[in-house]
């Protein structure tokens, strides 16, 4: 049990990829079903912000990555207002990172390689769902999934140009420890030119 662990300025990584990369490690051994789960909030152009989980497949210290459609209410945000926010926070363990950054698309070159690993039934529903747009009912989505399940049979499925991913390309970091009596211990990453500086913050 990591809970109430310590965490200080002097204990971190003076790299907060590396330190992230310790923690996230740590949690993908867990008993968790789907661990790379992660809150990703985005805003419109005038600041009316949305939250959904999205699933992280990819990071280094170039960022975050995930995938949706384009043309979904986050896709749409991005692509108006790059900024964005996640937030991983793993209950068992007393942890919360918190992210802050810009979003881009990743070179298409990078989709089309994930599209072709993912299983034929979700490369299907790419095309099947116009994500966050109104639908009638089910029966319309099962009856697109079945359109473009016959569209493409007996041949590849090809990555529709409103699919890709988005890479979060951060400048704050905060790595949360759970302490007793709720005076937790909060260690910031604020980038400042091509350094990180490490803070505190008061729980």
């Amino acid at each position: 049990m990591i809970k109430n662990k310590s965490l200080s300025e002097v204990a971190v990584d003076l790299n907060p990829f590396v330190q992230f990369e310790k923690w996230y490690k740590e949690h993908l051994i867990s008993d968790i079903l789907v661990p790379n789960t992660v809150s990703l909030a985005t805003a419109t152009k005038q600041g009316h912000v949305s939250i959904r989980t999205v699933l992280l497949k990819e990071y280094n210290e170039t960022g975050f990555v995930f995938f949706t459609n384009y043309n979904s209410k986050k896709g749409s945000h991005l692509s108006l207002n790059p900024q964005a926010a996640l937030l991983f926070y793993w209950l068992d363990s007393g942890r919360q990172i918190r992210i802050e950054g810009v979003a881009d698309k990743i070179p298409e070159n990078e989709s089309e390689l994930y599209f072709k690993q993912r299983p034929r039934e979700s490369q299907i529903s790419t095309w099947a769902s116009e994500q966050s747009s109104l639908i009638p009912d089910r029966q319309y989505l099962e009856k697109r999934y079945d359109l473009y399940n016959k569209k493409f049979i007996d041949k590849q499925v090809e990555r529709p140009r409103h699919w890709g991913g988005f890479r979060i390309v951060p400048y704050w970091f905060e790595f949360w420890q759970e302490r007793d009596f709720r005076l937790h211990d909060r260690i910031t990453f604020t980038k400042r030119g091509n350094e990180w500086i490490i803070g505190r913050l008061a729980p």
